[in-house]
């Protein structure tokens, strides 16, 4: 299990032994059948997870033992560090340095008018494709969804709030807020969400079945069911391990991304840190709960034996590591997120992988693994070998785009962020896992800058907006 010294203080414990699940290895009849996928995707989920080991407080059970049923990827990175193009691009294979889709507000369908989408290349192969909540970014492409690919589509519907806000007390902060809200699991949209993917496990079909799953929280606001605060007692709140002087060695334009003077300044003058990890971790194990109700209703449906499972966040989130917050940034804690595959017949339970792999390499595994037609236009690669055997070789590094030209390159040992200005940052992610000290500028790094610097996308396509987009400065950027 990969660990960082990421925290303040640690507790008794940790993560609870992953539990093998009981989706086994199944007969060669049934892997010859065309398999069943259940997708499910996760909003703003970080890497503070049990069987990543990215919190030592965190509660995840029903993840936990969904990664020991297949293969846990420890270094898996998103191709963009917020939720409309990491998952635009995850959901068509397309990068966002081609397609110019680099932020929330722009609609993707119009940038990749011809792109196959992944439920489309499903509805293609003969599969019922179904899905419900959050599984595009809202407000970008569901006029979309019904359209095309998909069988039957319900998209995020609301959840209840505390009745004075903000709770957290900082004020024009908009949804960056956290609390307890006094309802039910019953309430929530999330619990919707599961209860219908529930039921369409229960049900029986004439052709294979792809069915996606998109559960919203963690993402803000942090407003679940209080029992999952009290899971974590604020005077035992484990904080993120923070350098005050961590922004001296990076970019201005690195500087002007984290915005110390944002976020973090509001957290810490409204003592609101301990609060603001409460609220994530209890979110956190609110949408772990939602898990275990998808992974137990898929147990005792008649497509348990048959049904790959992909479980994937789109992209990570700061809580305080570079003075900063939200994701929008290419450093590890807003790229690196949580990643799983259990393939029946395919993989072993309990694998863990260590290479670095892309998102954007989801879509070229599930077309090796289903029968998809692969479009020409796919840019990631199949990660079958690693299945198979997971501590296999690899020789790929992991591509971030933040905004037209801002990349960063995560290799196993190293990661390499060039911004647009030609600026640069580089980590020994072995001797140096909280990146506190940039390397860029040492004329030893020079090799190994050029070595990464291959990697870099060699089209940096105008963002599909038509217009620059500023780097951050005063107002916060939004994260619907």
């Amino acid at each position: 299990m990969l660990t960082r010294r990421r925290f303040l203080s640690t507790t008794l414990g940790g993560p609870a032994a992953l539990a093998v699940g009981r989706l086994g290895l199944v007969s060669g009849q049934e892997a010859a059948a065309k398999p069943n996928v259940l997708f499910i995707a996760i909003d703003d989920l970080n890497d503070w997870v049990g069987c990543l080991g990215g919190h030592p407080d965190v509660k995840t059970p029903n993840m936990d033992r969904l990664g020991a049923r297949g293969v846990v990827f420890e270094r898996a990175y998103c191709t963009a560090p917020a939720c409309n193009p990491s998952r635009a691009s995850l959901m068509t294979g397309i990068r966002p340095s081609t397609s110019g889709v680099y932020h929330n507000p722009q609609p993707w369908r119009p940038a990749m008018p011809d792109a196959v989408t992944l439920q489309e290349a499903f509805k293609a192969a003969g599969y019922t494709v179904l899905g419900r909540g959050k599984v595009y970014h809202h407000g970008t492409g569901e006029q979309f969804f019904t359209q095309k690919g998909w069988d039957h589509y319900i998209p995020k519907g609301g959840d209840p709030v505390p009745p004075k806000r903000p709770v957290n007390g900082i004020p024009n902060a908009a949804h960056f807020d956290w609390g307890p809200v006094d309802v039910s699991d019953e309430e929530m949209d999330d619990f919707k969400v599961a209860t219908w993917v529930g039921e369409q496990l229960g049900k029986s079909y004439d052709k294979p079945l792809f069915l996606a799953c998109g559960i919203f929280r963690p993402h803000l606001p942090w407003y679940v069911p209080k029992k999952y605060f009290d899971l974590y007692p604020l005077d035992k709140i484990t904080l993120p391990n923070v350098n005050e002087n961590d922004l001296d060695d990076v970019p201005p334009i690195a500087r002007q991304i984290a915005r110390p003077e944002g976020d973090h300044k509001k957290v810490i003058d409204h003592n609101q840190w301990r609060q603001a990890v409460q609220g994530y971790l209890a979110s956190i194990s609110f949408c772990d709960a939602m898990v275990g109700k998808v992974l137990d209703a898929l147990d005792k449906s008649p497509h348990a034996k048959n049904t790959i499972v992909v479980f994937w966040g789109d992209h990570g989130w700061h809580l305080g590591e570079k003075l900063h917050w939200r994701k929008f940034a290419l450093w590890e804690e807003a790229t690196h997120a949580p990643f799983m595959m259990a393939v029946p017949g395919v993989t072993k339970p309990a694998g863990r992988c260590a290479r670095t792999v892309s998102f954007l390499d989801i879509y070229p595994t599930l077309a090796d693994l289903c029968g998809l037609e692969r479009p020409k236009t796919l840019e990631g690669v199949s990660l079958l070998p690693l299945l198979k055997e997971p501590t296999g070789a690899w020789d790929r590094p992991a591509v971030t785009t933040y905004g037209k030209d801002n990349h960063s390159v995560r290799a196993e040992k190293w990661r390499y962020i060039r911004y647009r200005d030609g600026s640069e940052e580089l980590y020994d992610e072995e001797k140096d896992p909280l990146e506190w000290t940039n390397l860029a500028a040492k004329p030893k790094s020079k090799e190994i800058k050029d070595k990464l610097a291959a990697w870099l996308p060699k089209v940096n396509a105008p963002d599909a907006t038509g217009a620059p987009r500023p780097q951050r400065k005063g107002k916060a950027q939004t994260t619907k």
